[in-house]
């Protein structure tokens, strides 16, 4: 064969590309690592059709807006509506909190998430024991009713998204919202939350979690009821697959655990006696996007089909809106090193670029000194100026997955898709998602991936630069934001207050209602709307929910 010249058909132009073209290339230069994604699927040197044999533009894609939305859930993307910019924040007091959140909004935010601290996610007030230390530490501590009062005042409840990151107490930091929203005069139709509310994934990746999954899903369904009935702009549920990541799960795996989440969630809003077709389209999606691009890129596109078919084909949604998967997408903040914190700046802005190729509807982005501390108000403004940039001076959301057709993106698409639908059938044999997660599967598949990105990472076979090649002689420390110690001090004094001037018979009449409701059948949100409104605290609440339902405890997974 003449060099350079082409033969026939594409599949011999190959073959003979292979040895006449890339072998003799490679003797002289050869490749120095193994080339694959950190889900193990092999990186070809180069992608032609012949890598999408049995690609079918309708079936695998078709146009944005419609079914199976590989490209996007809205025709016309972001030309005519952008992704919604509201970065996860909260520390200390609610008066802290709020002043953070007031000034996001001052820099173009049209949404936040609530950071809550950890005693307040466990259901404790901060006057536990067991929350010494930890009050405002990593999140806002809300109590009472006039936590809220304090962290949403001066916040436009009906033109802000709100999303709630609190998981297990999910039910009673909603009842707080909707108190809070009628005591301001909003129609809760016009309110925008969007409530994490997802404990499933608390049981195998984080370890925020009270009760177990029988009575957890229970108070899903709850909220789920609720909100369909009361507040049809809102998100009951995002199913969660970022913290699936953080705790060590690959691509794939952070995508099929988080459908099977997602599938068990759904059957039991079914089960309830809500219509999938009512409830379907105000589901949400949460995605970290971690280091490699393009993989990220296709795990977005694949969830996005796949779920497409899951609500179609085992849930017969008929409404096509139910079968969208909206996505909210994130940096994966255990990408963030602590050693040269400025790189993080450029981690996170090809993080956020892979977020918008791949689809995004909602987008937080980690601040670059998140690896060391809760970040200052200056790299806050950072993380908000990458979206934006991205958004309005870089031209990628000027069409619809720009992406598409790509040989390599399509390639991997059906590729994680091809295995996470694996990883999903089998969980389906063990009995779904809740039954997996009490024999300890899932658990042990995150665990066994952890260590393996572990070895890799030190062995040096995955690089992270300013880690594990490229290694600063002087670490850069920056100033860092640091939480008033005082602020504990504080707190508790403002909770032996509210509990002092409160109705005390009211309170105990309060709590034993929520235990009545609690132990039959009778929606429990009405009930936990009327505690908090008689100034009961959340610790209190979750105090009597312990007593009905125990305790969750983690199964042996080894």
């Amino acid at each position: 064969m003449i060099k350079g010249k082409r033969s026939g058909t594409l599949a011999q132009e190959a073959v003979d590309w292979g040895k006449h073209t890339l072998k003799p290339y490679l003797r002289k230069f050869p490749e120095t690592r193994k080339f694959s994604t950190p889900s193990g699927i092999e990186v070809k040197p180069v992608y032609t059709p012949l890598d999408l044999k049995d690609f079918q533009y309708e079936k695998n894609l078709g146009m944005p807006g419609l079914y199976p939305f590989t490209r996007g859930v809205h025709p016309n993307m972001y030309r005519s509506k952008l992704w919604i910019m509201g970065q996860y924040a909260g520390y200390g007091s609610a008066q802290d909190a709020n002043a953070r959140y007031k000034y996001l909004i001052e820099q173009g935010q049209n949404g936040f998430g609530i950071a809550f601290d950890l005693p307040t996610q466990l259901g404790y007030d901060s006057d536990h024991m067991i929350a010494s230390g930890q009050v405002g530490q990593i999140g806002v501590a809300v109590n009472t009713i006039e936590d809220m009062q304090t962290l949403l005042d001066g916040i436009p409840l009906d033109k802000i998204q709100i999303r709630v990151i609190c998981n297990a107490p999910t039910a009673i930091i909603l009842a707080m919202i909707v108190v809070e929203s009628r005591r301001r005069g909003f129609d809760l139709k016009n309110i925008h939350l969007a409530l994490q509310d997802d404990v499933l994934k608390e049981y195998t990746s984080r370890g925020c979690y009270i009760f177990p999954p029988d009575p957890t899903i229970r108070l899903f369904a709850d909220v789920l009821e609720y909100c369909t009935q009361n507040l049809p702009g809102s998100i009951p549920i995002y199913f969660c697959g970022y913290h699936v990541r953080e705790a060590g799960a690959d691509a794939v795996q952070e995508v099929a655990f988080t459908l099977a989440n997602a599938i068990d969630y759904v059957q039991a809003g079914v089960n309830r006696g809500l219509k999938v077709d009512d409830f379907g389209p105000n589901l949400m999606f949460y995605f970290g996007c971690h280091r490699n691009f393009f993989e990220e890129v296709a795990k977005l596109r694949a969830a996005r089909r796949l779920w497409a078919k899951i609500m179609k084909q085992r849930f017969k949604a008929k409404n096509p809106e139910a079968c969208k998967l909206i996505l909210y997408a994130t940096s994966q903040g255990s990408t963030l090193t602590a050693q040269e914190p400025y790189n993080n700046i450029i981690r996170v802005t090809l993080q956020a670029l892979a977020s918008v190729l791949g689809g995004a509807q909602v987008m937080h982005l980690a601040s670059m000194d998140e690896a060391l501390a809760i970040p200052t108000k200056e790299s806050v403004r950072v993380a908000v100026r990458t979206q934006q940039v991205i958004a309005y001076e870089s031209g990628v959301a000027d069409t619809a997955d720009p992406l598409g057709g790509s040989y390599f993106v399509e390639a991997l698409t059906d590729q994680i898709e091809e295995k996470t639908q694996n990883y999903l059938d089998k969980i389906e044999k063990l009995g779904g998602a809740i039954r997996a997660i009490e024999k300890g599967y899932i658990q042990r598949e995150i665990m066994e991936s952890a260590h393996k990105s572990q070895m890799e990472e030190e062995e040096g076979e995955r690089i992270v630069i300013g880690v594990n090649k490229f290694r600063p002689e002087e670490e850069v420390e920056p100033v860092l934001f640091r939480v008033d110690p005082k602020q504990e001090e504080e707190q508790v004094e403002r909770l032996k207050r509210f509990r002092a001037e409160r109705d005390q018979k009211r309170v105990a009449t309060r709590l034993q209602k929520v235990r009545e409701v609690a132990s039959g059948p009778e929606n429990l949100i009405p009930a936990l709307i009327e505690a908090v409104e008689d100034r009961v605290t959340l610790g209190e609440i979750c105090a009597v929910l312990r007593e009905v339902f125990g305790e969750y405890k983690e199964p042996k997974v080894f």
